[in-house]
């Protein structure tokens, strides 16, 4: 009878263990505010938490999996950016009377330069499935743009 109590009692007191030493280590400690802030969508702030958690104890794989995930998404967000900037001017240019032949070259250079940037993106399965989907429209808008420069 004592026997089926004191494994899952030792077990227990492992598992209650493990659990005190995570909040109390403070690289776990960031590595839970970084997580916090990975799930907001502040992917700068959640990668500086991580990297400061990581420094403090390499081992730490929370840290290193929200130091890349916040890399990951932080790469969407400048693809996104770029994209809406590189759409404001080629709308500028569109909105003029015609469209000269260097201003068909200038929207095509944009274009390529925006889906090669697309294909050099590398989604994980956690990252923020509204960033991705995000960028996978202007990926499209600019392949539809590409392809009619092209003609």
């Amino acid at each position: 009878m004592k026997t089926k109590l004191f494994f899952p009692l030792l077990a227990l007191g492992f598992v209650l263990a493990m659990a005190i030493y995570f909040i109390l280590n403070p690289s776990y400690q960031k590595s839970l505010e970084a997580k916090f802030y990975y799930e907001t969508g502040n992917y700068k702030e959640a990668y500086r938490l991580a990297n400061e958690a990581f420094s403090m104890d390499i081992y730490n794989r929370m840290a290193s999996t929200i130091m890349t995930q916040s890399q990951t998404s932080m790469k969407y967000e400048a693809y996104i950016k770029e994209a809406k900037e590189y759409l404001a001017k080629i709308n500028e240019i569109v909105s003029k009377d015609s469209v000269s032949e260097s201003d068909r070259a200038k929207i095509r250079m944009m274009s390529q330069i925006m889906v090669e940037s697309y294909k050099k993106l590398a989604p994980s399965v956690v990252t923020d499935e509204k960033l991705v989907k995000e960028a996978r429209e202007y990926y499209k808008n600019f392949e539809q743009l590409l392809e009619k420069v092209s003609r």
